[in-house]
């Protein structure tokens, strides 16, 4: 067996306890705040632009695609794919209340 360990005396376990004091208090944290994006509600000349040349050109188009890539609002996007859709540029594949779903259209004579 182990040697006994000599046992601290009353006194002695009461000094210990009064002079750890309480200690710090925990801090709550802020917890993590996303950075606040500024997406425009309204088409510049160049964005139109750019969305008529690139959207029709992307395999997977999709709301939040659009949104990510040129900085737009959400209804912005959903009208402005409506629309590419009525054209033809674009062929949905799903749209549900949720999520819309579209794909470039390709032609026959893409193919050949």
């Amino acid at each position: 067996m182990p040697p006994k360990v000599q046992q601290k005396s009353k006194e002695q376990k009461m000094a210990a306890a009064m002079a750890g004091g309480k200690g710090k208090k925990k801090k709550w944290s802020k917890g993590k705040s996303r950075d606040q994006v500024d997406n425009k509600v309204l088409f510049s000349k160049e964005q139109h632009e750019r969305f008529l040349s690139e959207v029709p050109k992307m395999k997977l188009i999709t709301v939040s695609t659009v949104v990510e890539k040129l900085k737009i609002s959400g209804g912005l996007a959903r009208r402005a794919l409506n629309e590419l859709a009525e054209e033809g540029s674009i062929r949905p594949v799903c749209v549900s209340r949720a999520q819309r779903i579209y794909t470039r259209n390709i032609t026959e004579d893409d193919e050949e």
